[in-house]
């Protein structure tokens, strides 16, 4: 009778544990698809909030209407010769101010790279970090021409970091870089290197 009490409560223990191990995993699974979700309404309502605070309004959400607007409209000024002339001559002001021109260009070299009409992270390439044990990095070439600086065989590669806004920069020789194919997107590429690995395609490239 005591060994039949015994095995009733070693598997009372066992379909216990098995219980606890499914709903941890129920609820890790859960959080997977809910905490996005959360974090990003949660991020884009604060930043409603701000911009609601910034320019102060009746209605909620009307602060980003009234700056999605201002932008909008300064882009289509800058559009039209007169107006483009008027901004340059507002940038040559600015670029003679020492602390300020340092702010205002890296700021909008910045912005420049990612969105601008020269986009910058535009050629994915893989750097050679060790040829013996054939390990390689992902990043995107900046600069073609470093002529400028005496160093003609050499390009200029910027690499993100994972889970960061930040990166580094190489002056890397040309013989170390391979060039991925066109038909790799650079967004993937990205989405790539900033998720470490975690994010992107896993469908063969086809060459």
């Amino acid at each position: 009778m005591f060994y039949i009490c015994i095995e009733i409560i070693h598997d009372c223990m066992q379909r216990l544990k098995l219980f606890f191990h499914k709903t941890l995993r129920w609820f890790l699974q859960g959080c997977v698809y809910i905490v996005p979700i959360v974090a990003t309404f949660y991020i884009i309502y604060h930043a409603l909030i701000w911009l609601d605070n910034l320019i102060p309004t009746s209605f909620f959400g009307t602060g980003i209407l009234i700056v999605f607007s201002a932008i909008t409209l300064i882009g289509y000024l800058t559009s039209t010769f007169i107006t483009r002339s008027l901004f340059e001559i507002l940038e040559q002001a600015i670029s003679k101010l020492p602390l300020v021109r340092l702010i205002y260009t890296s700021v909008k070299d910045l912005l420049t790279a990612v969105v601008g009409d020269k986009r910058k992270f535009s050629e994915p390439v893989l750097i050679c970090v060790n040829s013996e044990n054939n390990l390689y990095r992902l990043g995107f070439i900046t600069k073609q021409d470093l002529s400028h600086l005496g160093l003609q065989d050499m390009v200029g590669v910027y690499i993100p970091h994972s889970y960061n806004f930040s990166g580094n920069f190489y002056l890397v020789e040309r013989r170390h870089i391979k060039k991925l194919p066109i038909s790799v997107s650079t967004t993937e590429i990205m989405k790539m290197i900033v998720s470490g690995g975690v994010s992107g395609e896993e469908t063969p490239i086809q060459k």
